[in-house]
């Protein structure tokens, strides 16, 4: 290994496996670079209309999307849906059931604000049922996000309870609904109703998608400096392997073609 030739080809795979890691890095940087950050602008109000319809399902792009909706809440169709943190705080929520007017006609469920108890929940609610105007053309903004699923209650617990806002739970709630459009998700209400606290409803957060093509690139560069030294490697070791062979050839007096040698 110490031999000039050898040192000048180590320093020679030496010189390749550094190019070829300035590559791999080149192509982490162009990874990282390239990186496609998903921006979405769901704080814009945009109409229902424009992303959603009714008997469909949720688009990824729709959820949570500031909307606009109007229509009408119906009265007896406000239910309570416990187990809903609010900054940390568990709490319970009040859903009403609005129809929607001012696109594909179809019920949604509205989540009108959040109550630290069942009972101001409650009160809330058959407020929010008796009062003036209830029935009455209205418009709703708020964050647009897809139906969750149903979940049975506990063994100790109300049958009736709701843990989750499941569209295909409160079409069984709601008086009369059979066989009318539905949109599968819910609205959380900017404005909370009278004797709620407003909910908590962040935006979404913009997702980055690597390029992994990059990525497996870069891993590619890394294998082949590995490779350029393994590759000195190894011709010095066939080198050795072929001189000690041919100095025990020659000390028992066999050629290195495999005759006798001559005098």
């Amino acid at each position: 290994m110490l031999r000039p030739r050898w040192v000048l080809a180590l320093l020679a795979a030496l010189a390749v496996a550094a190019g070829f890691a300035l590559l791999g890095q080149w192509q982490i940087e162009r990874a990282v670079e390239q990186a496609v950050v998903v921006e979405r602008p769901t704080e814009e109000v945009r109409p229902l209309a424009d992303i959603a319809v009714p008997d469909g399902p949720t688009e990824q792009a729709a959820t949570g999307q500031r909307v606009e909706v109007t229509g009408a809440f119906v009265p007896g169709d406000t239910v309570i849906i416990g187990g809903r943190l609010n900054d940390g705080v568990a709490g319970y929520w009040v859903v009403a059931h609005l129809e929607v007017t001012d696109a594909a006609p179809g019920g949604l469920p509205v989540a009108l604000g959040w109550a630290a108890d069942a009972d101001t929940a409650r009160a809330a609610a058959e407020r929010f049922d008796g009062g003036a105007g209830a029935g009455d053309e209205t418009t709703v903004v708020g964050r647009f996000l897809p139906s969750e699923a149903p979940m049975a209650p506990a063994d100790d617990a109300d049958p009736q309870s709701m843990q989750t806002v499941a569209v295909a739970h409160l079409i069984n709630v709601w008086a009369d609904y059979d066989d009318r459009p539905v949109y599968f998700a819910y609205v959380t209400a900017t404005g909370p109703a009278a004797g709620l606290e407003a909910i908590s409803s962040p935006p979404p957060e913009e997702s980055v998608e690597l390029n992994w093509l990059n990525v497996f690139y870069a891993v590619e560069w890394v294998v082949f400096a590995g490779f350029a030294v393994f590759l000195w490697y190894r011709l010095v070791r066939d080198a050795v392997e072929r001189e000690r062979d041919e100095a025990e050839a020659a000390a028992s007096g066999i050629a290195p073609g495999g005759g006798p040698l001559g005098d």
